[in-house]
């Protein structure tokens, strides 16, 4: 199979904006699910075991880092080229601040879309305030994509550039240190 289920942490407790204390066991869930989760049908059950809890217990306590966004997300990450996506391609948007939120839910809706999101522009040599990643078998087949997205944009898509990938990095979250 060419998917990981990894899990993000993002922050230490203190820098949350809550009054959060990691205690022994939540250190050892993120340490047990940081580079990627079995799989298997119920891989919160190998955690528990090797922790000495309950899995509704490793459950109810991630959802709980998740809720005080001291773990940003649980989700499959696919290995693209594996997958024979081999043209994969960021996509940066010139679009009107004021309407960005809505432009992006739209694009980072579609399925060819693997992530959308908001980035600072520094002008004057960068304008671009939306990225969103492509991934396709092709670059002709990502520029169809691109063509989509701009249609999408309409009269909103004031420029765009496509950057290709030259090669892959190794593509990891960030890690709590021991």
């Amino acid at each position: 199979m060419s998917f990981v289920m990894a899990t993000s942490p993002v922050k230490q407790a203190s820098e949350s904006g809550h009054n959060i204390h990691l205690d022994d066991i939540d250190r050892k869930i993120i340490q047990a699910t940081q580079s990627g989760l079995a799989l298997v049908s119920r891989p919160y059950d190998d955690i528990a075991k090797d922790i000495g809890i309950s899995a509704d217990e490793v459950i109810m306590r991630m959802h709980n880092m998740q809720q005080y966004g001291i773990i940003r997300r649980i989700a499959a990450v696919p290995n693209h080229y594996a997958l024979g996506y081999k043209a994969n391609a960021m996509t940066v948007w010139d679009v009107p601040d004021d309407r960005i939120d809505e432009l992006g839910k739209r694009v980072g809706a579609l399925e060819f879309v693997s992530h959308c999101y908001h980035r600072p522009r520094y002008l004057p040599g960068w304008r671009y305030n939306l990225f969103a990643m492509v991934h396709a078998h092709t670059r002709e087949e990502a520029l169809e994509l691109v063509s989509r997205i701009a249609g999408l944009l309409g009269e909103d898509c004031r420029g765009h550039d496509v950057l290709f990938s030259t090669r892959i990095l190794k593509k990891t979250g960030m890690r709590l240190i021991s």
